[in-house]
């Protein structure tokens, strides 16, 4: 069995949104947290109703103004408080993704942002206390509903700014999360609540077939139009390679397509919902080379599909059977070489890490950022994952 989270993001997500559902589950202990840190900060842990829903406030206050800060000297907050190194780790990383968003919208390094909200304390404590009950949790897998993320303006020292902030979608661009607009028109998804959960989180989805164990609900500081402003924690139990139905395979033999066409054939069945899709060489009749087309992808994906195949390719017939796939609970971690961020896709089996693949994209855009061959990139992000996970 693994262990599975699935985090209800339909109200959108902040770090005390998270950080109260992680205390209605007993996972985190804040005021412990804030001591560990040694920040002079006021905290309020209260049950409070939104829309219908009962859940937890967690409210963190400094008690003076505070200064702006800058990554180096929020490390040094972090990594001052003695807490478990997996947790200093993880929370590191999310800073850091935190002032490479920054550095990109403003167009200067990660080292010369300067943190305003989320350099403040409270939002320290937030994301280390969040990755304090995340790691508490001991979770195989997190799975991120689609992120709500507002619309309209939001204030900011800059003055008004859209939402979603940029941070937002800098966060989120590259990542395995899905985001939309709205519901309401305000800000529901902040940077310091979307950069804990693009450190953490293994995929998008639905809430995965588990056992569910435990529940927590995490409120957000003002009430909403439409629905509860609430995160929702599912916390259960998971086979760890579960036979999963309602997949098909569909496929074509093609003979009179320009082959210059198919890697965007390939690239653009993958964006419309295929699990995978390839390419086999094949000879038809009279001798005529081809190449059958096989795409795998879920029951709800082969209307899409097909649709696309018809406009894309040449082929005027298709056929589908269905099949049956087993998948590998997988999650998302990310190691530095030579300080920038690369993704690793890691397998497990009852817990066990089975495999640890480097993303290559990232590879390739590291090593042209360094100048380094990509061979170089990919082992030394590869060792860097063995080194972490062992």
């Amino acid at each position: 069995m693994t262990r599975v989270a699935w985090l209800d993001c339909r109200s959108g997500v902040s770090g005390d949104m998270l950080l109260g559902a992680l205390t209605a589950l007993g996972a985190v202990d804040v005021p412990a947290v804030a001591r560990a840190l040694d920040v002079d900060v006021e905290i309020a842990v209260t049950q409070v109703r939104r829309g219908a829903l009962a859940a937890t406030r967690v409210d963190v206050r400094p008690h003076d103004e505070q200064p702006h800060r800058r990554l180096a000297h929020v490390t040094d907050v972090v990594c001052g408080g003695g807490l478990p190194e997996p947790v200093t780790r993880r929370a590191v990383a999310v800073f850091r993704r935190l002032a490479e968003a920054e550095s990109r919208v403003h167009g200067v390094s990660p080292d010369e942002v300067e943190f305003h909200e989320v350099g403040a304390v409270d939002a320290i404590v937030d994301v280390v206390a969040c990755c304090a009950g995340l790691h508490a949790l001991a979770l195989d897998r997190l799975v991120v509903a689609p992120i709500a993320l507002g619309g309209g303006t939001a204030r900011s020292l800059h003055g008004d700014v859209p939402v979603p902030v940029p941070a937002v979608l800098e966060l989120l661009r590259g990542s395995p999360l899905i985001a939309h607009g709205g519901p309401d028109p305000v800000e529901l998804a902040t940077p310091t609540g979307v950069a804990v959960l693009t450190e953490w989180a293994s995929t998008s989805g639905d809430l995965p077939p588990i056992a569910i164990d435990a529940v927590g609900v995490g409120a957000g500081g003002r009430d909403l139009d439409r629905q509860p402003n609430v995160a929702r924690l599912v916390v259960g139990s998971a086979l760890a390679a579960a036979p999963l139905s309602g997949w098909q395979l569909v496929e074509a033999n093609v003979d009179d397509l320009d082959p210059r066409v198919w890697p965007v054939v390939l690239d653009r069945l993958l964006a419309a919902g295929a699990a995978d899709a390839w390419l086999t060489p094949i000879l038809m009749k009279k001798g005529r080379p081809a190449h059958t087309l096989t795409v795998l992808c879920a029951d709800d994906a082969v209307e899409p599909v097909t649709t696309l195949v018809f406009a894309e390719t040449s082929t005027i017939g298709l056929r589908s059977m269905p099949v049956s796939k087993r998948a590998l609970a997988r999650e998302w971690v990310t190691v530095c070489v030579d300080g920038h961020d690369v993704r690793v896709k890691v397998a497990r089996v009852d817990g066990a890490v089975v495999n640890a693949s480097p993303e290559f994209d990232d590879v390739v855009a590291v090593a042209t950022a360094l100048r380094r061959p990509v061979k170089s990139v990919l082992n030394a992000a590869a060792a860097a994952a063995h080194s972490m996970l062992s």
